[in-house]
């Protein structure tokens, strides 16, 4: 027997929200987080029993959070006023998603499907195609590259 959807978007809902984060950034990653758990809703009465809940959620997510940046790629954001120059990031978790956000697509999927979402090296591999070995290499190399870019993120795992 399935438990109750309230119950999964607990169990579910941070994991879920840090994919999004990591995907998307921290300004969509609500929008996406919703969609993601409203299209779960719809289907959650199909899902068969004994199916890997998380990993169908941040299955979900992935393709939210891709729809999401397609959509912000075809529009324009209007402003009232154009800065003379870049505004800088403040606070540490918008260093990290800068660092995360300059790592290739690939390296930056998989490490927020394993590192962020928690799902095994085989289902990333089945969420950004080829095989579990790749997708470990792609994480490893995006991981170095974000110690090498992110020095504080060997801080905080000590």
């Amino acid at each position: 027997m399935k438990e109750p959807f309230e119950r999964v978007v607990s169990v579910h809902g941070a994991t879920v929200l840090r994919v999004c984060r990591a995907v998307v950034g921290p300004v969509d990653a609500d929008d996406a987080w919703s969609e993601t758990f409203l299209a779960a809703l719809r289907s959650y009465p199909d899902l068969s029993p004994d199916a890997n809940v998380e990993a169908w959620l941040v299955t979900i997510a992935h393709r939210k959070a891709i729809d999401i940046v397609r959509r912000a790629a075809r529009h324009a954001l209007p402003v009232a006023d154009v800065p003379d120059r870049p505004v800088a990031a403040q606070g540490r978790d918008l260093d990290l998603w800068s660092a995360l956000a300059a790592l290739p697509t690939k390296q930056r999927q998989v490490v927020a499907y394993h590192h962020l979402g928690g799902l095994p090296y085989d289902d990333v591999a089945a969420l950004v195609g080829g095989t579990a070995a790749a997708a470990r290499r792609a994480a490893s190399d995006g991981v170095a590259t974000l110690r090498r870019t992110y020095p504080a993120i060997d801080q905080e795992e000590s």
